[in-house]
């Protein structure tokens, strides 16, 4: 088999989307229109928990959420004014219909249901010492330890169990979970991950991105704060703030490229920042063209910016198919190549004798650049330029992204200069972390406690993260370790 997106390999992969309705008619209906809205944040599994007199009734699936949740029959099990829903991208676990969120248990308290987006960074710890104790698994995700740290706490209510819960978990993450009581929405201390609130009638509605909001015409409120829990019970809505603040540190990605660009986050609109992330890569790396052309669809935004600034022609040099099924029965070696025009093919009769500057939002393996330079320069073009509209990616991410380990990060193995001649560009650019942050509207990014999360960028981690250090050699994450509980002190 041959995926027909012949860069699937060379993206990060987006982390995963919830989606809750606290409160409202048709509540599954309502969380499968906004899981619709978040699906590219995760492409491999999708399912929906709803509650009704009782009783709570769930659907998952392995696949996107258009046919799994278009049937009658499905969705009219799915009974409740409360629901919340998932769509999943593994970056812990198995992909398996066990690990497909949300989860649910039967606690003491009753059932509870969680949906979850971000990666716990000592889940496995916490997982061997409830193991060890007596707790059964059954799941290989990350989510389920919340569960059973939820499950064995000695607190009496269910929220004060679940805030105990979190206390022991480092990482990342946005939750939203369903009780018999009400619906919990949590965002971890530093808010890495997004998660947002907004309004449809009587209705509560919790979300990964604000383009989810759009869909199923619901107000934006505002974004859960870092290390806030908000509860809705009998329709009302409470909010907590049971953890020590913190300076937060957002994902700097979700900007450059994981969230819609037709979504708000952290107040700043996607679209516009992916348009001034392109300025500020013109204005630092300028070069003698004749066209810029983005890499569909993630750098259209970027190049749209790089082209206003450079004073340049925008145009599509290369077309993206939307009509290509995932894979196709790959018949022999000769026509492997023959995969990447299924879903990009270049616009040659514009492309031809030209100077182009090619958008792309990053680079990771390097397959994609490579690929993309080696048919613009089958179609003609006279010099092929790469912009990327983001720092090297030269670490890898811990807090809910599949980055590939850091020995097959491109960047992480080789200079600029050997990148450029690995992907067989004329020239080859990134944008500088601080034009970045000026990109975001920040005019200089603190070098003690960065006000977002970079450390794809830096390596510079905001959490400590104790699995990797139990599994590689402890020395090597000494000064990390001090340098997160220095910052969390001061």
């Amino acid at each position: 088999m041959l995926t027909t997106h012949p860069f699937d390999d060379d993206k990060l992969r987006e982390e995963c989307g919830v989606f809750g309705v606290a409160n409202g008619e048709d509540a599954a209906a309502l969380v499968a229109l906004g899981l619709h809205a978040l699906q590219h944040r995760g492409q491999e599994a999708a399912g929906i928990t709803s509650f009704d007199d009782g009783d709570f009734h769930s659907h998952r699936a392995m696949g996107h959420v258009a046919g799994n949740f278009d049937s009658g029959e499905i969705m009219d099990r799915l009974k409740g004014v409360y629901a919340l829903g998932h769509v999943r991208y593994s970056t812990s676990g198995e992909t398996a219909l066990r690990n497909v969120q949300p989860l649910y248990a039967e606690l003491s308290t009753g059932g509870f249901s969680i949906a979850h987006n971000g990666n716990i960074s000592n889940a496995e710890k916490l997982r061997r010492d409830l193991v060890r104790d007596g707790s059964i698994f059954q799941s290989t995700s990350d989510t389920e330890t919340i569960i059973h740290l939820v499950a064995t706490s000695q607190y009496r209510t269910l929220l004060d169990r679940f805030i105990d819960a979190l206390k022991k978990v480092e990482g990342a993450y946005s939750l939203i979970c369903m009780t018999k009581q009400g619906m919990i929405a949590c965002r971890d201390p530093l808010g890495i991950r997004p998660l947002i609130i907004g309004k449809l009638g009587d209705a509560y509605i919790f979300a990964s991105e604000t383009v989810a909001l759009d869909v199923v015409g619901a107000e934006y409120l505002r974004s859960v704060e870092p290390g806030e829990l908000v509860v809705v019970s009998g329709g009302e809505l409470r909010s907590h703030h049971p953890f020590v603040k913190q300076q937060p540190r957002p994902c700097i990605f979700e900007h450059v490229y994981f969230s819609r660009p037709d979504s708000i986050v952290d107040g700043s609109s996607v679209y516009s920042v992916r348009k001034a992330i392109g300025a500020e890569l013109a204005a630092e790396n300028a070069v003698d063209a004749d066209l810029v052309i983005p890499v569909p669809d993630s750098g259209t935004p970027a190049a749209i910016g790089y082209a206003q600034a450079a004073n340049l022609p925008f145009e599509l040099g290369i077309i993206r198919s939307h009509y290509v099924g995932r894979t196709f029965i790959q018949p022999g070696d000769g026509v492997r190549h023959l995969g990447v025009k299924l879903k990009h093919n270049a616009n040659r009769h514009l492309v031809d004798g030209k100077r182009i500057v090619l958008i792309d939002d990053s680079i990771v393996r390097g397959t994609t650049s490579s690929k993309i330079v080696e048919m613009m320069r089958d179609a003609g073009a006279a010099e092929v330029h790469m912009r990327i509209a983001s720092p090297p990616t030269m670490h890898s991410c811990f807090y809910g992204v599949d980055t590939p380990a850091r020995e097959k990060l491109l960047a992480a193995q080789r200079s600029i200069e050997q990148m450029r001649e690995y992907i067989q560009a004329d020239s080859l650019s990134f944008l500088s972390i601080e034009g970045l942050y000026r990109a975001l509207g920040v005019a200089s990014r603190d070098e003690e406690q960065p006000q977002y999360c970079d450390a794809c960028f830096t390596g510079c981690y905001p959490t400590r993260l104790t699995d990797l250090e139990e599994r590689d050699d402890p020395d090597q994450f000494a000064l990390l370790a001090e340098r997160i509980e220095k910052a969390n002190v001061e």
